[in-house]
């Protein structure tokens, strides 16, 4: 039987990324995505928001696009799947952290200004493939193909010209 590890998250960031390069000299970057929901207080009944924070690592040319193209605030769109590693804190006591490891990605929200604090228009990025920084303006779109000619349909036969000597 087959197993799932996928996640989505959808929030802003509460700060700008960090970004760091392995000694081979690949980036790694980590982000803090915010989300929240709303409940009702059941003993209040008021209206609550709470907020999750989600700790994302990127690696590769993702975590360069990342870092190149998201700011503290920037909406974002990530898929990837979680991972729970085991460290020893500074007083000697081991303890575990649940991250995301992000697959893919997307930005969300259009452009806030001239000065690139975000770039928006839905470009997506992730899958582990190579891809070259988004260009500063969004490519004109091309007409679709033109379709093929399709077949005539054959003309309906004439019935008309049958004999009337069926046999039943």
């Amino acid at each position: 039987m087959a197993s799932v590890n996928k996640v989505i998250i959808v929030g802003n960031l509460g700060r700008d990324p960090e970004i760091r390069y392995m000694p081979s000299g690949d980036a790694i970057a980590n982000i803090a995505v915010a989300t929240s929901y709303k409940s009702k207080d059941r003993n209040t009944g008021e209206q609550k928001e709470l907020t999750e924070w989600h700790r994302i690592s990127f690696f590769g040319r993702l975590a360069e696009i990342v870092g190149q193209y998201l700011k503290k605030g920037s909406s974002v769109y990530v898929e990837g799947r979680l991972q729970t590693r085991k460290y020893t804190d500074k007083d000697g006591i081991e303890r575990y952290a649940t991250d995301i490891i992000a697959e893919n990605m997307q930005m969300l929200g259009g452009r806030q200004g001239a000065g690139g604090d975000s770039f928006g228009g839905g470009d997506s990025y992730g899958g582990g493939e190579s891809y070259d920084a988004p260009p500063s303006r969004p490519a004109p779109r091309q007409a679709p193909p033109a379709p093929a000619a399709r077949p005539q349909p054959k003309p309906a036969p004439n019935f008309s010209d049958m004999d009337d000597d069926i046999p039943f």
